[in-house]
Parts: structure tokens; C-alpha cells; sequence
């Protein structure tokens, strides 16, 4: 499909029209929709100002070069990963568990409202620095191949995966991650690493 018109589809609550190739998508009749699945198209802009419902949207593998999710306050996963995205506002987002906003071109990302975080993915992208501090809930963190020099994961206690190779950390401490099962530090400058309290 190269259109799809759904604007007199009113009642409509789930949509799924991914892997098509839509250019545009008109969703600001569809005030009742509370999950829009429509990753790898041709997006190149997305307004889901009016679908003010949404817990779940899933957008990745466009060209989508900004995406205002600040009306969506119910979103409980947003999926934008593979896109042209330069910045992202989730601090409206607070009922967040899932965010994949991985190969994007991120300098920064401020997930310190979003406490309710179990999964983080924010791989891929040109982050300098990631604060982690208010996100005790996160189990799987996927930060590969930014540009962090330091990562303090001391207050998620609940982490079972860390993804964190390809950056420039000098130090990890995850002495307080007992519960870690994987952790990839590849390629970054650690010269010594403690795992002696990682015993699962």
C-alpha cells in the first residue's frame, strides 16, 4: 500500500499497517485508537497529537526526523527505533515501560521521569551521557555504541541485562546489579572489572 485513508474510521482502536510503503498517515480523526502499529513505511512525519489514548506505538524503520509524543501521557511502549530522530521528549510519558528509540541520532535522552521503565533501548545512537538514577524498575538496559564515558547503574538493582559495549567507559561498577544474567562491555576502555557479586 502506498495510501491508506482512515479517517472516517472513527471507532477504530487497534491499527496495524506496517511494512508498506506509506508516505503519509492521516491519524487525527482515530481519537478512540489506542494502539498504531506502523513501523517500516516511508514515514516522513508522524501527528498522533490527537490520539491522545495510545498505550502502544510502534514507528520504527521510517524516516521520521522528529516525533512529539507529549500528548500521549497513556503510552505504555514507544517503539521508534531506526529513524532520523535528533531528539526525543518523553518526559510527559510517565506511565513508560518499554522505550526503544535505538540507531537514531540522539545526543541526548532525559528518562528521569520516566520511573516505571523495564526496558530501556537507546543503542546506536550519539549519547554523551545517560542518567539511569530514577529508573530502579529497569531490567534490560541496551546503551551500545554512543558516546558515554561513565554509566552509573548502582540504583538499578533489578537489571538482568547490560548492554553497554562500544563506548568509552573507563570504569563499571556493577556491584550492586546481583541480578545481572548478561552483561557486554566490549570494546570500551575498561582496564578491570569486578563481577565477583555477579554470581547469577
Amino acid at each position: 500500500m502506498t495510501s491508506l485513508d482512515v479517517g472516517s474510521n472513527t471507532a477504530l482502536t487497534y491499527l496495524n499497517c506496517g511494512s508498506n510503503q506509506l508516505t503519509s498517515l492521516d491519524m487525527s480523526n482515530n481519537t478512540a485508537l489506542t494502539e498504531l502499529h506502523c513501523a517500516a513505511n516511508q514515514l516522513t512525519s508522524l501527528d498522533v497529537s490527537s490520539n491522545t489514548a495510545l498505550t502502544e506505538l510502534t514507528c520504527y524503520a521510517n524516516a521520521l526526523d522528529s516525533l512529539d509524543v507529549s500528548s500521549n501521557t497513556a503510552l505504555t511502549e514507544l517503539h521508534c527505533s531506526n529513524n532520523q530522530l535528533t531528539s526525543l521528549d518523553v518526559s510527559s510519558n510517565t506511565a513508560l515501560t518499554k522505550l526503544s528509540c535505538s540507531n537514531n541520532q540522539l545526543t541526548s535522552l532525559d528518562v528521569s521521569n520516566n520511573t516505571a521503565l523495564t526496558q530501556l533501548y537507546c543503542g546506536d545512537n550519539q549519547l554523551t551521557s545517560l542518567d539511569v538514577s530514577t529508573n530502579a524498575a529497569l531490567s534490560i538496559l541496551h546503551c551500545r555504541t554512543n558516546q558515554l564515558t561513565s554509566l552509573d547503574v548502582s540504583n538499578n538493582t533489578a537489571l538482568t541485562v547490560l548492554d553497554c559495549h562500544y563506548n568509552d567507559l573507563t570504569s563499571l561498577d556493577v556491584s550492586s546489579n546481583t541480578a545481572l544474567t548478561e552483561l557486554q562491555c566490549w570494546n570500551t576502555s575498561l582496564t578491570s572489572l569486578d563481577v565477583s557479586s555477579n554470581t547469577a
